[in-house]
């Protein structure tokens, strides 16, 4: 396995552009949307795995100062990993469930479903209570501004009190130029202690150089949920209820249509209604109150909440909306443009493939 490593990490490009380009040919497969036929998905979630665990030795590479990746040694590293693995493979089990056992296929894709939904909950718990990316996919290690101060005051607090309980007032970041150098000045004092009998002058240097060039690594303490609610009061609650409900979806989603059916409009609906309401609770966590106690949301989450609005879009291609609306504007777009060379073509390869693609769950699902 270490060799494998090395060699990806050695040819990254050529594995990166290789998985780009197998995952597009997969859309060209025979029979690629027949629910009697698992071959061609089993070729898709391979490569989609294949894909996945490449990326995921990639970006995991070491430095070259021999640490591991951005995101270190967190446990919670292996849960987007499975995440990953999860989505290729929900596929495969929709249509081999389908092929062997007809509509009691909704057992199976429930059973998925819940996988993904637990491991989003430990994932969620796991980062201190910080919004998914990419349903999980995606690493949040964007540091929430307001935690970055209580934590420093924690820490604060408790560096303050030398071995002597005398205060330190002069406790410095140790990523700037300035904290560097009183790094490397603490370093050398502890080291002349230790070892002025033992080590030659020559090995005091090189251990000086290194606490320079090297400073300290700190580990970010995992915020719980009492200190968020604490620190945030009900805005807390709220950012925690709509993430909540966005990891959770999905699984009532199918719990619904089991129930009711993929044609009944109350699946659909309260699906809609969980994702209505999940957002309305994170877009309030963030105006309600005093400032001090609202949620900030970075960067990369603004970009999610984008992206999660943005995949309301399938619930176009849900039935029963698809069968009533959509599937009628996309025919009679297709008779519209069928005379006219090539465009005709292309519209109805495309009609196709969305017909194709909205005959699975996990194609239009958005979890």
């Amino acid at each position: 396995m270490e060799a494998y490593k090395q060699w990806v990490w050695r040819n990254r490009e050529y594995v990166q552009s290789f998985g780009s380009f197998a995952n597009g040919l997969t859309w060209l497969l025979p029979e690629k949307f027949s629910a009697s036929e698992i071959g061609p998905e089993a070729v898709t979630a391979f490569l989609g795995i294949f894909t996945t665990i490449n990326e995921h030795i990639i970006e995991n590479a070491p430095t070259p100062r021999g640490h591991v990746g951005s995101s270190g040694n967190d446990p919670s590293l292996s849960y987007p990993l499975l995440i990953a693995i999860l989505k290729d493979l929900e596929t495969v089990v929709e249509v081999a469930a389908e092929h062997f056992y007809g509509d009691k296929k909704w057992n199976y894709i429930i059973l998925t479903e819940a996988m993904k939904a637990v491991i989003r909950l430990a994932l969620f718990r796991n980062s201190g209570y910080k919004m998914l990316l990419q349903g999980g996919e995606t690493p949040n290690e964007e540091k929430d501004s307001n935690q970055s101060e209580s934590q420093n005051r924690a820490g604060n607090s408790g560096r303050n009190l030398g071995p002597h309980g005398l205060g330190n007032q002069n406790h410095h970041n140790p990523w700037n130029l300035e904290g560097r150098a009183m790094s490397a000045l603490s370093s050398f004092g502890q080291n002349a202690r230790t070892t002025t009998s033992s080590t030659p002058g020559w090995s005091r240097r090189i251990q000086h150089q290194q606490a320079v060039i090297e400073p300290p690594m700190i580990k970010e303490r995992r915020r719980t949920m009492s200190e968020l609610l604490t620190e945030k009061g009900v805005n807390g609650a709220l950012f925690a209820i709509g993430e909540v409900l966005y990891i959770t979806r999905p699984l009532i989603y199918v719990l619904f249509i089991r129930k009711y059916g993929v044609r009944s409009w109350i699946p659909w609906a309260i699906s809609l209604s969980v994702d209505t309401l999940g957002m309305g609770l994170l877009a309030n966590s963030k105006w309600w109150g005093e400032k001090s106690k609202q949620v900030h949301f970075s960067g990369p989450e603004k970009d999610e909440l984008r992206r999660r609005k943005l995949i309301w879009a399938l619930y176009l291609m849900r039935d029963p909306f698809f069968t009533k609306y959509t599937r009628q504007k996309l025919e009679s777009s297709q008779k519209k443009l069928e005379l006219i060379p090539l465009i005709g073509f292309l519209t109805e390869k495309i009609v196709e493939l969305l017909e194709g693609a909205q005959s699975r769950y996990t194609y239009i699902s958005g979890s």
